[in-house]
């Protein structure tokens, strides 16, 4: 990985999602931030080991985006379904009860919020790239670390290596904290993008 290609990257990735939160924050019940970013190189199994040694590893929920075209690349933020009665408080300003699986009205919830984080790292991308990119629509998958890893990945060269953009969000909602993950697995093609819009100054 490119040193100043990965520095920019994480650079976008947590400008955009700092704006997101703090939008978030005006519009919603609850003071969202960002915790932490990073930039690393990883293969699928890396980051499977890695997420399945996390103390935290109760069954996740997480919505995901797919951009095919010339810079294909996937996304995805991970939610605690355990955490849905802050998530939905934080976000529409009341709480859904929780359940022991997600119902339609849950899953909507996670897509939509999902839907706001992904896009703005989305649009970050497209413009620092000044390309347009048109994401799948968002899907809402429950299941353990290494299956939502897995679908991360399927769209992509399993195989092999790439750069993986970490971004911790928290949701603290009177006194309660909950923490969600955006991931999103950039390509060596984009990467190398990125790094040429750098040195032009594009």
């Amino acid at each position: 990985m490119d040193v100043k290609a990965g520095k920019a990257l994480e650079r976008i990735a947590a400008a955009s999602l700092e704006k997101c939160v703090s939008k978030l924050t005006r519009i919603s019940a609850g003071q969202w931030s960002v915790a932490a970013a990073a930039v690393s190189m990883r293969s699928m199994e890396e980051a499977i080991k890695e997420h399945a040694a996390s103390p935290d590893r109760h069954t996740s929920a997480a919505v995901y985006f797919e951009v095919k075209g010339e810079y294909p690349f996937t996304s995805m933020v991970v939610f605690r379904p355990q955490d849905i009665e802050i998530l939905s408080r934080g976000f529409l300003g009341f709480s859904f009860s929780k359940l022991p699986n997600l119902n339609q009205a849950q899953e909507l919830l996670l897509s939509e919020l999902g839907n706001v984080i992904l896009n703005s790292l989305i649009s970050s991308l497209s413009n620092a790239l000044k390309r347009s990119f048109i994401p799948s629509a968002p899907k809402c998958v429950q299941g353990e670390i290494p299956f939502l890893l897995e679908a991360l990945w399927s769209s992509l060269d399993r195989s092999g290596t790439h750069s993986m953009v970490t971004i911790m969000l928290d949701l603290q909602c009177d006194k309660t904290l909950t923490r969600s993950e955006v991931i999103a697995v950039i390509p060596a093609n984009m990467e190398a993008a990125l790094a040429a819009a750098l040195e032009t100054g594009v």
